[in-house]
This record gives C-alpha cells, sequence and structure tokens, in this order.
C-alpha cells in the first residue's frame, strides 16, 4: 500500500467527523487534527479506534499523544504496518 493509498483512507476515516463548519478539501498532510480541523477529543479517540481497524494496527495513548497531523498520523500508521 503506497502512502497516497494510506492518505486517502485516512482522509476517508476524518472526514465524517468533520464539523460542519470545516471542508473536507481542508484536509492536508499539514491540517491539525484538533486546531484547524476541530474535531474533539472524543471523535480523535473514535478516529484512533477506525484507523486501528482499517489499518489492522493497535496504537497506544503516547502514540495518540504523537498524532497532531494528519501527516503525524500517516507516519504513525506507516511505522506500525512494517
Amino acid at each position: 500500500m503506497t502512502q497516497k493509498d494510506r492518505y486517502q483512507k485516512l482522509r476517508a476515516i476524518i472526514e465524517p467527523y468533520l464539523p460542519d463548519d470545516v471542508s473536507a478539501d481542508s484536509i492536508t498532510l499539514d491540517s491539525h487534527l484538533i486546531n484547524e480541523l476541530n474535531i474533539n477529543s472524543a471523535n480523535l479517540v473514535d478516529i484512533v479506534l477506525d484507523v486501528e481497524d482499517e489499518f489492522d494496527i493497535t496504537l497506544e495513548n503516547e502514540d495518540m499523544d504523537d498524532m497532531q497531523t494528519v501527516g503525524d498520523a500517516l507516519n504513525m500508521i506507516a511505522s506500525k504496518i512494517k
């Protein structure tokens, strides 16, 4: 699976959790999940669970702390898949 494939899957996971005032078009690698995409902490947990299911990985609490941006999440996914 390429980085682009992982990005598309991650984007599809994030989109349903975006608040109404945030467009899916605004999701970039540099987008901060909480500060820019306005994802609340409860939804962030749901995103993590969806990521674990989609990519068949396990993320620890410290991993969640390191997932600040979409790019961080992709890097975390890539490191867990290897």
